[in-house]
């Protein structure tokens, strides 16, 4: 029985690389179904992502033929099972419109991901998650338990084996050591408006401003406050005739479509680090 794999690796840019990479799968009866790469001239780089399919070599052989391969290169590389869903855990507080659109888009089969557990520090949503059959763990945030409580959500990542955790509109700042414990594989989601407003209540501060775009910014956690890698971006019009209501509501419509498509991407191993940058196979 054919196996699909998808392979992402990236390393020093030089001739030759698709070359060896096809003929080093070719020569284990690998077919390639999809492929694309992107040299990187900047910074001499070269990234690739590749599916393929192929049933004569197991997967651990394979690993360990991959690791042969790519030491010569010097290559970065990771090898998945392809449509494994991705085991995620969701950190929300009182703001649930991302939380409620990436949970319906799951059930829908339109995220390849296994959200496992929510994890919220208000029990606001605990009703919403037990209608998607899905665990819901309070864990209360105070500055003086705040070291506790990551120590908590970082026990429920690893007891539902996470491999992804989605900060949708979790308005808690994570620790420098939970964010480099998270590295890679946290993603966030934020508004992003022109000019930037910060603080309470940015949607009433764009409108006082009368704003013409709005925007939202999905991006990887990293210790500096929503300067992480970013994912996705996206804006929408505003006018004069939007309410502060009718403002926040196309916000929160554009913050649930960037988060669910940089989920999707990552899911499907689509989003490669290229340092403080990304690059994304769509």
């Amino acid at each position: 029985m054919t196996t699909a794999y998808i392979l992402t690796l990236s390393c020093p840019d030089k001739p030759g690389i698709v070359h060896a990479v096809s003929g080093f799968l070719f020569e284990r009866g690998g077919n390639i179904e999809e492929a694309a790469q992107y040299n990187d001239h900047a910074t001499g780089l070269f990234f690739m992502r590749v599916q393929f399919g192929c049933d004569r070599v197991p997967a651990d052989e394979l690993r360990a033929q991959l690791a042969a391969f790519a030491e010569p290169f010097g290559m970065r590389w990771q090898l998945h099972a392809a449509g494994q869903p991705m085991r995620t855990v969701i950190f929300v507080s009182r703001e649930g419109h991302c939380l409620n659109d990436l949970l319906f888009r799951w059930k829908s089969g339109l995220l390849p991901v296994d959200i496992a557990a929510i994890v919220s520090n208000h029990r606001d949503f605990y009703q919403l998650a037990a209608s998607y059959n899905v665990p819901f763990h309070h864990i209360p945030v105070t500055a003086a338990t705040k070291a506790q409580a990551e120590e908590r959500q970082l026990e429920v990542i690893a007891a539902e084996r996470a491999d992804l955790v989605v900060l949708a509109r979790y308005m808690q700042i994570l620790s420098d050591p939970m964010c480099r414990q998270l590295a890679g594989r946290a993603i966030n989601i934020h508004h992003s408006f022109l000019p930037s407003f910060k603080g309470a209540k940015p949607y009433y501060q764009a409108h006082d401003r009368g704003v013409k775009l709005i925007g939202a910014t999905a991006h990887y956690v990293t210790a500096d406050l929503d300067e992480g890698p970013i994912i996705e971006q996206d804006v929408a019009r505003a006018d004069h005739a939007h309410t502060v209501e009718a403002l926040t509501a196309v916000g929160r419509d554009t913050e649930s479509q960037v988060l669910a498509r940089a989920v999707k991407w990552h899911g499907e191993h689509r989003v490669l680090l290229n340092g403080h940058k990304t690059v994304i196979f769509r």
